[in-house]
């Protein structure tokens, strides 16, 4: 039968309705104003101005300077930790699965803007709760999971011998990123991190790694 006189099924993209989009556009314009001057420093006025929208939609939107700064704290963890979830692991030797994670996860945060944004919530969060639990949630916690979920499933295939799989998972990811980080957050520039200085770092927490839970 030919496609004259039926009608084919075809798949649209998704329309994203016009409120929501603006909402995405002041929200990106926020975080950009949040990373220049600070989380006190930041008005909704300020924002208003740069986004070219009044102080009545950002209350709207976001119903407070602290809602605006949640909303771009969640949105910002879920591009650092994008693409970091089980499912997107590759499958095969669990030395190159870890090393690719590794490499992915600390390379993603070297980049300026996630330390700059680490910065602000250590010292807001004193101040916010909130701010730190919605970023520990949508980011750490949920690749501590994604790399729990992928050491427990390694375990039951005889390929790796975590018998407690998120404790394995900590020490795995506290590898590869605490001492870093650390540095990254309060000894800025006191070193300079080259490709392959980054390679050695990743080789060698995988390596102590499977020292420990090889099978």
């Amino acid at each position: 039968m030919s496609t004259e006189g039926r009608q084919v099924a075809v798949s649209q993209p998704r329309r994203i309705p016009r409120g929501e989009k603006r909402r995405e556009e002041i929200a990106a314009v926020a975080e950009r104003v949040f990373l220049e001057l600070g989380f006190t420093e930041t008005t909704m006025q300020i924002v208003a101005s740069r986004a070219g929208a009044s102080k009545e939609t950002l209350y709207r939107h976001f119903g407070s300077k602290e809602g605006l700064f949640s909303e771009v704290v969640r949105t910002k963890a879920e591009r650092i930790y994008a693409g970091l979830e089980d499912e997107s692991l590759p499958r095969g030797n669990p030395g190159e699965v870890l090393k690719q994670l590794g490499l992915n996860l600390l390379g993603k945060l070297l980049y300026d803007d996630p330390i700059c944004l680490f910065r602000m919530l250590v010292a807001e969060t004193p101040r916010t709760p909130e701010l730190g639990r919605i970023f520990f949630e949508q980011g750490p916690a949920q690749v501590l999971r994604h790399v729990s979920t992928y050491l427990e499933r390694a375990t039951d295939q005889g390929i790796l011998n975590c018998p407690e799989p998120e404790l394995a998972a900590r020490l795995f990811l506290g590898a590869v990123v605490g001492n870093r980080h650390i540095m990254l957050l309060v000894a800025p520039g006191a070193e300079t991190l080259t490709e392959e200085k980054i390679q050695r770092h990743v080789d060698a927490a995988v390596a102590m790694f499977l020292a420990r839970y090889a099978p």
